[in-house]
């Protein structure tokens, strides 16, 4: 008891004192490497399948719906696509954009 009564006063009058009683390194976060958004009216399946929730199948559904409709107006047009719901949608919206595809990356 009396053991731990003095250390406990110890640590008092460490941290009454303004230091430290143990130095933890400090961590700074990694950097988040931000990617460029995805655009819906150029993206290839490959693409489409590194957003969240987004397979094969699902990445198909969205080029076949992009050749029947035209290209994307907007990206909640995301959620006419089957297998694509609200809450699959709000995971992906800020990583999608709509733009026209762009000729000189191969949209010829």
């Amino acid at each position: 008891m009396r053991t731990i009564l003095s250390t406990t006063l110890a640590l008092c009058v460490l941290l009454l004192a303004g230091t430290p009683a143990v130095a933890l390194p400090m961590q700074t976060p990694a950097p988040v490497a931000e990617k460029a958004p995805i655009n819906l009216n150029a993206a290839t399946v490959e693409q489409l399948e590194t957003l969240p929730g987004i397979g094969r199948k699902v990445a198909e559904r969205i080029l076949e719906y992009r050749a029947k409709s035209g290209s994307f107006k907007k990206v909640e047009e995301l959620m006419n696509v089957k297998g694509i719901g609200e809450k699959s949608f709000l995971k992906i919206k800020p990583l999608v954009i709509v733009a026209k595809p762009d000729k000189a990356s191969g949209g010829d």
